[in-house]
Protein backbone atom coordinates (compact mmCIF):
# COMPACT_ATOMS: atom_id res chain seq x y z
CA UNK A 1 0.00 0.00 0.00
CA UNK A 2 1.27 3.03 -0.85
CA UNK A 3 1.49 6.18 1.78
CA UNK A 4 -1.94 7.46 2.90
CA UNK A 5 -2.65 10.74 4.59
CA UNK A 6 -6.13 10.94 6.76
CA UNK A 7 -7.13 14.17 7.39
CA UNK A 8 -9.64 15.52 10.73
CA UNK A 9 -11.42 18.67 10.27
CA UNK A 10 -12.45 19.04 14.14
CA UNK A 11 -15.43 21.82 13.45
CA UNK A 12 -16.93 18.60 11.90
CA UNK A 13 -16.71 16.56 14.61
CA UNK A 14 -19.17 16.36 17.70
CA UNK A 15 -18.79 18.92 20.37
CA UNK A 16 -17.64 16.13 22.98
CA UNK A 17 -15.32 15.49 20.96
CA UNK A 18 -13.49 19.09 21.74
CA UNK A 19 -10.83 18.95 24.84
CA UNK A 20 -10.13 15.07 23.90
CA UNK A 21 -6.46 14.03 23.61
CA UNK A 22 -5.35 13.76 20.75
CA UNK A 23 -4.31 10.28 20.98
CA UNK A 24 -7.76 9.09 22.54
CA UNK A 25 -9.82 10.64 19.72
CA UNK A 26 -7.43 9.26 17.14
CA UNK A 27 -7.54 5.70 19.24
CA UNK A 28 -11.18 5.63 18.65
CA UNK A 29 -11.32 7.05 15.00
CA UNK A 30 -8.73 4.67 13.85
CA UNK A 31 -9.99 1.42 15.46
CA UNK A 32 -7.37 -0.52 12.99
CA UNK A 33 -4.34 0.90 14.96
CA UNK A 34 -3.32 0.57 18.53
CA UNK A 35 -2.88 3.54 21.06
CA UNK A 36 0.57 3.02 21.43
CA UNK A 37 0.93 2.86 17.26
CA UNK A 38 -0.94 6.41 17.20
CA UNK A 39 1.43 7.62 19.93
CA UNK A 40 4.46 6.49 17.84
CA UNK A 41 2.63 7.93 14.89
CA UNK A 42 3.03 11.24 17.06
CA UNK A 43 6.41 10.83 18.52
CA UNK A 44 7.33 10.40 14.82
CA UNK A 45 5.83 13.78 13.47
CA UNK A 46 3.64 11.57 11.42
CA UNK A 47 0.71 13.04 12.82
CA UNK A 48 0.11 16.88 13.32
CA UNK A 49 -2.31 20.02 14.60
CA UNK A 50 -2.25 22.63 12.12
CA UNK A 51 0.48 21.58 10.59
CA UNK A 52 2.54 21.27 13.66
CA UNK A 53 3.17 18.49 15.67
CA UNK A 54 2.07 18.27 19.36
CA UNK A 55 2.26 15.76 22.32
CA UNK A 56 -0.03 13.05 22.47
CA UNK A 57 -2.01 14.81 25.60
CA UNK A 58 -2.51 17.85 23.31
CA UNK A 59 -6.31 18.93 24.14
CA UNK A 60 -8.12 19.40 20.66
CA UNK A 61 -9.76 22.82 19.66
CA UNK A 62 -12.98 23.24 17.89
CA UNK A 63 -10.92 24.73 14.91
CA UNK A 64 -7.90 22.64 14.71
CA UNK A 65 -7.42 20.13 11.83
CA UNK A 66 -5.55 16.82 11.92
CA UNK A 67 -3.24 15.18 9.43
CA UNK A 68 -2.21 11.50 10.08
CA UNK A 69 0.33 10.51 7.62
CA UNK A 70 0.77 6.16 7.54
CA UNK A 71 3.75 4.98 5.95
CA UNK A 72 3.67 2.41 3.11
CA UNK A 73 2.24 -0.48 4.54
CA UNK A 74 4.93 -3.87 4.29
CA UNK A 75 5.41 -5.12 0.90
CA UNK A 76 2.90 -8.31 0.25
CA UNK A 77 5.83 -9.74 -0.45
CA UNK A 78 6.86 -10.26 2.40
CA UNK A 79 3.33 -12.30 3.30
CA UNK A 80 4.00 -16.23 2.43
CA UNK A 81 1.76 -17.72 0.80
CA UNK A 82 0.09 -20.92 3.21
CA UNK A 83 -1.60 -24.20 2.17
CA UNK A 84 -4.12 -23.66 4.74
CA UNK A 85 -7.15 -25.50 4.07
CA UNK A 86 -10.38 -22.87 3.59
CA UNK A 87 -14.01 -23.72 3.77
CA UNK A 88 -15.24 -21.98 0.56
CA UNK A 89 -18.83 -21.67 0.23
CA UNK A 90 -18.88 -19.58 -2.90
CA UNK A 91 -16.42 -18.55 -5.74
CA UNK A 92 -16.35 -16.64 -8.88
CA UNK A 93 -13.76 -14.49 -10.64
CA UNK A 94 -14.73 -11.60 -8.30
CA UNK A 95 -15.44 -12.55 -5.07
CA UNK A 96 -14.74 -15.25 -2.80
CA UNK A 97 -16.95 -16.19 0.16
CA UNK A 98 -15.35 -18.90 2.70
CA UNK A 99 -16.78 -20.26 6.10
CA UNK A 100 -13.57 -18.48 8.34
CA UNK A 101 -12.89 -21.09 11.34
CA UNK A 102 -13.28 -20.67 14.93
CA UNK A 103 -9.34 -19.57 15.77
CA UNK A 104 -7.89 -17.92 12.86
CA UNK A 105 -7.04 -14.45 12.23
CA UNK A 106 -8.41 -12.89 9.01
CA UNK A 107 -5.08 -10.91 8.51
CA UNK A 108 -1.54 -10.42 9.69
CA UNK A 109 -0.45 -8.01 12.21
CA UNK A 110 3.20 -6.68 12.91
CA UNK A 111 4.95 -9.59 14.52
CA UNK A 112 2.07 -12.17 13.11
CA UNK A 113 2.39 -13.00 9.34
CA UNK A 114 1.84 -16.51 9.57
CA UNK A 115 -1.28 -18.58 9.80
CA UNK A 116 -4.50 -16.12 8.73
CA UNK A 117 -6.81 -16.26 6.48
CA UNK A 118 -4.80 -13.60 4.03
CA UNK A 119 -2.19 -16.39 4.33
CA UNK A 120 -4.64 -18.96 3.09
CA UNK A 121 -6.04 -16.64 0.27
CA UNK A 122 -2.98 -15.75 -1.60
CA UNK A 123 -2.31 -20.04 -1.80
CA UNK A 124 -5.64 -20.61 -2.73
CA UNK A 125 -5.96 -17.30 -5.04
CA UNK A 126 -4.12 -15.79 -7.98
CA UNK A 127 -5.59 -12.43 -7.53
CA UNK A 128 -6.99 -10.03 -4.48
CA UNK A 129 -8.22 -6.91 -4.08
CA UNK A 130 -5.42 -4.33 -3.01
CA UNK A 131 -7.90 -1.22 -1.33
CA UNK A 132 -7.51 -2.64 1.99
CA UNK A 133 -3.49 -2.38 1.93
CA UNK A 134 -0.71 -4.90 0.79
CA UNK A 135 -1.21 -6.72 4.30
CA UNK A 136 -4.78 -7.17 4.31
CA UNK A 137 -5.64 -7.60 0.25
CA UNK A 138 -9.25 -8.58 -0.07
CA UNK A 139 -10.59 -7.98 3.08
CA UNK A 140 -13.95 -6.51 3.20
CA UNK A 141 -15.04 -7.09 6.34
CA UNK A 142 -13.61 -9.24 9.53
CA UNK A 143 -14.54 -11.14 11.85
CA UNK A 144 -13.02 -11.28 15.24
CA UNK A 145 -10.27 -14.27 15.88
CA UNK A 146 -12.40 -16.69 17.71
CA UNK A 147 -15.88 -15.84 16.18
CA UNK A 148 -16.85 -18.32 13.29
CA UNK A 149 -18.62 -18.18 10.09
CA UNK A 150 -19.12 -16.51 6.73
CA UNK A 151 -17.44 -13.68 5.00
CA UNK A 152 -16.75 -12.15 2.06
CA UNK A 153 -13.21 -11.49 -0.10
CA UNK A 154 -12.65 -8.95 -2.97
CA UNK A 155 -11.08 -10.61 -5.57
CA UNK A 156 -10.32 -7.21 -7.59
CA UNK A 157 -11.12 -3.44 -6.64
CA UNK A 158 -14.22 -2.79 -8.16
CA UNK A 159 -15.64 -5.75 -6.55
CA UNK A 160 -14.06 -4.19 -3.03
CA UNK A 161 -15.60 -0.95 -3.44
CA UNK A 162 -19.49 -2.08 -4.25
CA UNK A 163 -19.37 -4.61 -1.50
CA UNK A 164 -18.06 -1.76 0.86
CA UNK A 165 -20.64 0.95 0.48
CA UNK A 166 -23.43 -2.25 0.34
CA UNK A 167 -21.95 -2.64 4.04
CA UNK A 168 -21.88 1.46 4.84
CA UNK A 169 -25.83 1.48 3.62
CA UNK A 170 -26.83 -1.23 5.12
CA UNK A 171 -27.62 -3.13 2.27
CA UNK A 172 -25.85 -6.12 3.05
CA UNK A 173 -27.62 -8.56 5.19
CA UNK A 174 -25.45 -10.14 8.29
CA UNK A 175 -26.84 -12.70 10.70
CA UNK A 176 -25.18 -14.18 13.94
CA UNK A 177 -26.05 -17.33 15.83
CA UNK A 178 -24.92 -16.46 19.88
CA UNK A 179 -25.08 -18.22 23.08
CA UNK A 180 -25.52 -16.00 25.65
CA UNK A 181 -25.90 -16.17 29.82
CA UNK A 182 -29.06 -16.09 31.16
CA UNK A 183 -32.78 -16.11 29.98
CA UNK A 184 -33.66 -13.33 27.76
CA UNK A 185 -37.83 -12.82 28.53
CA UNK A 186 -38.10 -10.70 25.51
CA UNK A 187 -38.81 -12.56 21.91
CA UNK A 188 -37.17 -10.22 20.49
CA UNK A 189 -35.33 -6.54 20.81
CA UNK A 190 -33.14 -3.34 18.97
CA UNK A 191 -30.28 -2.43 21.07
CA UNK A 192 -29.49 0.86 19.81
CA UNK A 193 -26.24 1.71 21.88
CA UNK A 194 -23.41 4.00 20.79
CA UNK A 195 -20.03 1.87 20.68
CA UNK A 196 -16.34 3.74 21.32
CA UNK A 197 -13.17 2.86 22.86
CA UNK A 198 -13.61 1.67 26.64
CA UNK A 199 -12.86 4.54 29.02
CA UNK A 200 -10.67 2.59 30.95
CA UNK A 201 -9.26 -0.12 29.25
CA UNK A 202 -7.78 0.77 25.60
CA UNK A 203 -7.86 -2.68 24.45
CA UNK A 204 -11.79 -3.19 24.86
CA UNK A 205 -14.77 -1.28 23.35
CA UNK A 206 -17.59 -0.21 25.25
CA UNK A 207 -21.15 1.56 25.08
CA UNK A 208 -20.15 4.84 25.64
CA UNK A 209 -21.90 8.57 24.65
CA UNK A 210 -18.37 10.12 24.28
CA UNK A 211 -16.16 9.66 21.29
CA UNK A 212 -18.52 7.03 19.71
CA UNK A 213 -20.56 5.70 16.94
CA UNK A 214 -23.55 4.28 16.34
CA UNK A 215 -24.21 0.69 16.83
CA UNK A 216 -27.63 -0.88 15.93
CA UNK A 217 -28.46 -4.91 17.00
CA UNK A 218 -31.32 -6.60 16.23
CA UNK A 219 -32.03 -9.47 17.78
CA UNK A 220 -34.29 -12.53 18.31
CA UNK A 221 -34.80 -15.45 20.89
CA UNK A 222 -34.15 -18.96 18.76
CA UNK A 223 -34.04 -21.42 21.95
CA UNK A 224 -34.01 -20.72 25.65
CA UNK A 225 -31.92 -23.03 27.61
CA UNK A 226 -32.86 -22.40 31.14
CA UNK A 227 -30.39 -19.72 32.32
CA UNK A 228 -28.71 -19.76 28.69
CA UNK A 229 -30.68 -18.33 25.73
CA UNK A 230 -29.77 -19.35 22.09
CA UNK A 231 -29.92 -15.34 20.16
CA UNK A 232 -29.80 -14.67 16.31
CA UNK A 233 -28.22 -11.12 16.02
CA UNK A 234 -28.52 -8.91 12.60
CA UNK A 235 -26.15 -6.07 12.51
CA UNK A 236 -27.72 -2.89 10.88
CA UNK A 237 -24.09 -1.37 12.08
CA UNK A 238 -20.26 -2.88 11.88
CA UNK A 239 -18.36 -1.57 14.86
CA UNK A 240 -16.09 -3.74 16.41
CA UNK A 241 -16.69 -6.06 18.74
CA UNK A 242 -20.51 -4.89 18.35
CA UNK A 243 -22.29 -8.17 19.16
CA UNK A 244 -19.99 -9.07 22.28
CA UNK A 245 -20.45 -5.47 23.51
CA UNK A 246 -24.03 -4.74 22.74
CA UNK A 247 -24.86 -8.10 24.55
CA UNK A 248 -22.86 -7.37 27.80
CA UNK A 249 -24.61 -4.21 27.84
CA UNK A 250 -27.90 -5.50 27.96
CA UNK A 251 -26.63 -7.98 30.79
CA UNK A 252 -26.10 -11.32 28.30
CA UNK A 253 -22.87 -11.56 27.92
CA UNK A 254 -21.66 -14.00 25.27
CA UNK A 255 -20.50 -17.70 26.50
CA UNK A 256 -16.82 -18.28 26.13
CA UNK A 257 -15.97 -14.38 25.54
CA UNK A 258 -12.80 -13.97 26.91
CA UNK A 259 -13.17 -9.95 26.90
CA UNK A 260 -16.07 -9.00 27.85
CA UNK A 261 -17.59 -12.44 29.59
CA UNK A 262 -17.01 -14.20 33.00
CA UNK A 263 -12.96 -14.88 33.56
CA UNK A 264 -13.98 -18.37 33.78
CA UNK A 265 -16.60 -20.94 32.39
CA UNK A 266 -16.89 -24.72 32.44
CA UNK A 267 -17.45 -24.71 28.38
CA UNK A 268 -14.81 -26.77 26.34
CA UNK A 269 -15.22 -24.06 23.55
CA UNK A 270 -12.87 -21.95 22.70
CA UNK A 271 -13.42 -18.58 22.19
CA UNK A 272 -17.04 -16.91 22.43
CA UNK A 273 -20.27 -19.28 20.94
CA UNK A 274 -20.43 -16.37 17.93
CA UNK A 275 -20.89 -17.62 14.22
CA UNK A 276 -21.65 -15.74 11.65
CA UNK A 277 -24.44 -17.64 9.73
CA UNK A 278 -25.64 -15.70 6.95
CA UNK A 279 -24.58 -13.37 4.24
CA UNK A 280 -26.59 -11.75 2.27
CA UNK A 281 -25.32 -9.33 -0.28
CA UNK A 282 -25.64 -8.21 -4.13
CA UNK A 283 -23.29 -9.59 -6.35
CA UNK A 284 -21.05 -6.83 -7.70
CA UNK A 285 -21.16 -7.65 -11.19
CA UNK A 286 -24.16 -9.47 -12.01
CA UNK A 287 -26.66 -7.67 -9.48
CA UNK A 288 -27.99 -11.25 -8.19
CA UNK A 289 -29.07 -10.92 -4.92
CA UNK A 290 -27.31 -13.53 -3.18
CA UNK A 291 -27.67 -15.71 0.12
CA UNK A 292 -24.65 -18.05 2.16
CA UNK A 293 -24.99 -20.26 4.70
CA UNK A 294 -22.21 -21.02 7.24
CA UNK A 295 -22.94 -24.22 8.74
CA UNK A 296 -22.91 -24.31 12.56
CA UNK A 297 -19.16 -25.51 13.59
CA UNK A 298 -19.10 -28.65 15.89
CA UNK A 299 -18.08 -27.00 18.69
CA UNK A 300 -20.99 -24.47 19.01
CA UNK A 301 -23.08 -27.44 18.40
CA UNK A 302 -21.88 -29.33 20.90
CA UNK A 303 -22.20 -26.74 23.32
CA UNK A 304 -25.76 -25.87 22.27
CA UNK A 305 -26.39 -29.85 22.68
CA UNK A 306 -25.13 -29.94 26.06
CA UNK A 307 -26.84 -26.65 27.12
CA UNK A 308 -29.93 -28.77 25.79
CA UNK A 309 -29.38 -31.97 27.81
CA UNK A 310 -28.75 -29.62 31.24
CA UNK A 311 -32.30 -27.83 30.63
CA UNK A 312 -33.79 -31.48 30.98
Amino acid sequence: MDSQEIIFVMADQPEESIDSRLDIFLTIHLTDMSRSHIQKLIADHQITVNNKSVKANYRLQANDVLRIFLPAAAPVGELTPEDIPLNILYEDSHIVVVNKARGMVVHPAAGNLQGTLVNALLEHCTDLSGISGEIRPGIVHRLDKDTSGAMVVAKNDKSHLHLADQIRARTAGRKYLAIVYGNIIEEKGVINAPIGRHPADRKKMAVTFTNSKEAVTHFRVVERLGQYTVVECKLLTGRTHQIRVHMAYIGHCVVGDPKYGPARHTFTIAGQALHSAELTLTHPVTGEQLTFAAPIPDDFQNLWNQLRQTKK
